[in-house]
């Protein structure tokens, strides 16, 4: 029996335009009714519930922005291209202040744009210098191609849909970041080494965790990209590396009970 309690949970978590490509994508692809999708995706919430952001409210410093879907062909225009709505760190006390300190208004700012391009990234999105420019920093466009430019000085990639190209690069980081929580290294070593910050290395491993219990229940690669919030060449990568890392006992444990956690009773 469908449990609607499920639907009405789910719906205040602004994630209709997602819940609907599900249901399409379940429709095309078994050639099913939209009853039958609809009771899918409300099973889908209902087992996998906990993996999802479940705040019905923004915290404190962040927005929703729509923007272009990591999906898209680098040639594709603008106007054509899939949007999609990320959730992006516009301030963070905890940090930003104390960069601001120490390495003044440019170095915060630069410290602003790889975050929010990471996040919007690992949502599945890609922005660009005019997005951030005018719709974010309010400043202009050429200011941040100077921080561009400090940052790759710097060794610094960051993911926008002008780079996208060097898109391997990124994910690469982000193996190396996945890479040594599975050897074993806490969060703040972690964070300390790859110039990360220890929320968003938590970030990274919880995509991880959430990703690897998804294909082990036998979804694909683009659904789990769907239910997880990021793009199927991230899945991909996350995937890769539970099938080839070497994980060191204690998150091989970790990863292993929540794999029979998430196992449903038969």
């Amino acid at each position: 029996m469908l449990n609607n309690s499920s639907i009405q949970k789910w719906a205040r978590l602004e994630k209709k335009s997602l819940d609907n490509q599900f249901m399409n994508d379940i429709i095309t692809g078994m050639n099913c009714s939209p009853f039958e999708a609809k009771a899918a995706l409300d099973t889908v919430h209902k087992v996998y519930g906990d993996f999802f952001e479940t705040a019905e409210n923004l915290s404190p410093g962040k927005a929703k922005f729509i923007v272009v879907s990591a999906e898209n062909s680098p040639a594709m225009s603008l106007v054509e291209a899939k949007k999609i709505s990320v959730v992006l760190t516009i301030n963070d006390d905890d940090q930003d202040l104390g960069i601001k300190q120490k390495d003044g208004c440019s170095g915060l700012r630069q410290h602003r744009l790889q975050r929010i391009c990471n996040e919007a990234f690992m949502q599945g999105g890609l922005l660009t210098v005019e997005d951030i420019a005018n719709r974010i920093f309010c400043c202009g466009e050429r200011t941040l191609v100077r921080d561009l430019q400090k940052l790759r000085e710097q060794g610094v990639f960051v993911p926008l849909r002008s780079t996208i190209k060097d898109m391997g690069r990124t994910l690469s980081h982000r193996s190396l970041i996945v890479g040594k929580w599975a050897k074993g290294h806490e969060y703040s070593e972690i964070a300390r080494e790859t110039n990360h910050s220890v929320s968003a290395v938590s970030n990274y491993v919880q995509k991880f965790k959430q990703s690897v219990a998804l294909m082990n229940d036998g979804y694909d690669v683009h659904t789990i990209a769907l239910l997880v919030k990021i793009s199927s060449r991230l899945a991909e990568e996350y995937i890769d590396i539970y099938a080839h890392a070497k994980i060191v006992p204690g998150r091989k444990e970790e990863l292993d009970g929540l794999l029979k956690k998430r196992m449903p009773n038969h």
